[in-house]
């Protein structure tokens, strides 16, 4: 049996094929994903791949997995997401039973730009 980490890694390999159909692999068949942030959830694989093959794109997407923090059953992931145009971080946890994922929330967190009020407390992380 696989590793929760190892479940993940596969969810973003397949991903990153742009072959949204083929995630279904790694998803059980009560998978559910919650996006908290707009208060949406979407039951089921086959309604994940379908809506990931019909977000609005302006090319391939990308997924670059910048940190994975694995756990028994659960874990953590911070993606940068790109496609070409638009460009996001998205913030994942993951519930692996059995070597397939049953649940998923997800953030998608927006940049902003710091008060200035603390300018002169920290240092920019970035030129962006």
């Amino acid at each position: 049996m696989k590793t929760a980490g190892e479940v993940v890694h596969e969810f973003w390999r397949l991903m990153a094929t742009n072959d949204f159909h083929s995630v279904v692999a790694v998803l059980a068949p009560d998978f559910v994903l919650e996006w908290p942030q707009s208060n949406e959830r979407i039951r089921g694989a086959g309604r994940f791949a379908q809506m990931n093959a019909e977000y609005p794109a302006h090319g391939r997407w990308q997924f670059t997995l910048n940190r994975i923090v694995e756990g028994d059953n659960e874990v953590v992931t911070e993606v940068a997401i790109t496609d070409g145009v638009q460009a996001a971080t998205a913030i994942s946890f993951f519930t692996v039973e059995k070597s397939k994922i049953t649940r998923l929330v997800e953030y998608w967190p927006e940049p902003y730009s710091a008060p200035s009020g603390r300018a002169h407390l920290v240092e920019a992380i970035s030129s962006t």
